[in-house]
């Protein structure tokens, strides 16, 4: 009896260890929360149209799955032999013709015309007051903003670095509640105003959306989509990619950051100042010191997720410590393999002339790599076109 209770225990201290406490988590406010069984908490007209639409859909069916069954059961059980009912021989009915034909159709009706209401609102993206085109890459997103306040400001957002390494490391210990879901650049809008969101992609199929915002559009190279959104509250709102577009699917999060007008005008201005800071001249040469500085922090933001910050890789993603391509005198083939991308290589010919010359001269003179090249904007503006 003790053995066996011995047993128990040990049964019970391992389901323990397993047990949900042991990665405790919290809702996300904006994404998802513990054990949600319902849809986002809606903060657009839009996505409350479609929670009510959701439930009166699911209502109506449950009505009509009771009322059918109800009446099969009762018919059923009523007439049963056992008691003595005998099988009526009869013909059709025209007025059970005419009823079973006319209620469905009515049915079909009262629940096709606010699903039609909502679907019509959800593309009418007309009179926005900011266009932001999203671009779907292997694998960020980037954000150009296309008409409004802001315009002219353009961005890549990807996956937190700092994430990335938990991941890298099997998410060890306590996560952040926002864990895989934070990026270093969110997107940022204005609360109160609508927002017209066009959607296209570089390479494969992605596709755009937020589920408090209640908008789900695909990212399909060489089309554009468009969606649209009016938050009615501020704070910071979460999303992924919603097509498998390839082995970094997982690390591709969405985060809309909602602000008050005065502070989206302050980011704006903020922005447009950072963005004249990095305006680079693509002629100008540079001195060898200079740009791996630089490159060192294009790496960091764009690079060490997947190949470690000591350039080692990990796992099928190729080391660039003594790799011969970076080792290769000819600097071209290192160049169009971050231009047009190889095997599980994205490309990343969203960067700047000046940033891809000067990561490349990092990794080139970084580690292992004392190779001495230098690449110049000038050279990866040539292969460009190649």
């Amino acid at each position: 009896m003790k053995s066996i209770s011995n047993k128990l225990a040990s049964l019970l201290f391992a389901l323990g260890a397993f047990s949900p406490v042991a990665y405790a988590v919290n809702d996300l406010p904006g994404g998802p929360a513990v054990r949600q069984l319902n849809l986002h908490p809606a903060v657009t007209r839009i996505a409350s149209e479609q929670a009510w639409l959701h439930w009166f859909m699911m209502i109506t069916c449950l009505v009509i799955f009771i009322a059918v069954f109800g009446v099969m059961f009762y018919s059923i059980w009523k007439h049963r032999k056992s008691v003595g009912h005998k099988p009526a021989n009869f013909h059709e009915s025209v007025t059970v013709e005419v009823l079973w034909t006319i209620i469905p159709f009515l049915i079909v009706i009262g629940m096709a015309l606010p699903a039609t209401k909502v679907l019509v609102a959800q593309k009418d993206t007309t009179n926005a007051d900011l266009t932001i085109k999203a671009t779907g890459f292997q694998w960020k997103w980037g954000y150009d903003y296309l008409k409004g306040e802001g315009e002219g400001v353009s961005f890549i957002a990807a996956l937190d670095s700092e994430h990335r390494e938990m991941s890298n490391n099997g998410a060890k210990g306590v996560m952040p509640d926002n864990y895989l879901l934070k990026v270093d650049n969110p997107l940022v809008v204005p609360v109160n105003k609508k927002i017209r969101i066009i959607t296209t992609a570089n390479d494969v199929i992605h596709a755009w959306g937020v589920p408090a915002f209640g908008v789900k559009q695909d990212a399909i190279p060489g089309f554009v989509r468009d969606t649209w959104f009016r938050s009615e509250k501020t704070g910071d709102f979460y999303g992924q990619c919603y097509e498998l577009c390839g082995k970094e699917h997982a690390y591709m999060p969405i985060h809309v950051k909602v602000v008050s007008a005065q502070e989206y005008t302050a980011w704006v201005d903020g922005e447009k100042k950072k963005m004249a800071a990095k305006l680079d001249d693509p002629a100008k040469v540079w001195a060898l010191a200079d740009i791996t500085q630089r490159g060192e922090k294009v790496y960091a933001a764009n690079c060490a997720a997947c190949h470690q910050p000591n350039g080692k890789g990990a796992g099928p993603i190729k080391p660039l410590d003594g790799s011969a391509i970076v080792l290769d005198a000819d600097k071209n083939q290192q160049i169009q393999v971050l231009l047009k991308g190889r095997l599980a290589m994205p490309a990343w010919k969203q960067l700047s002339d000046t940033d891809l010359a000067a990561v490349i001269s990092y990794t080139k003179n970084n580690w292992s790599n004392k190779t001495g090249q230098l690449v110049q904007p000038a050279d990866v503006l040539a292969q460009r076109s190649k």
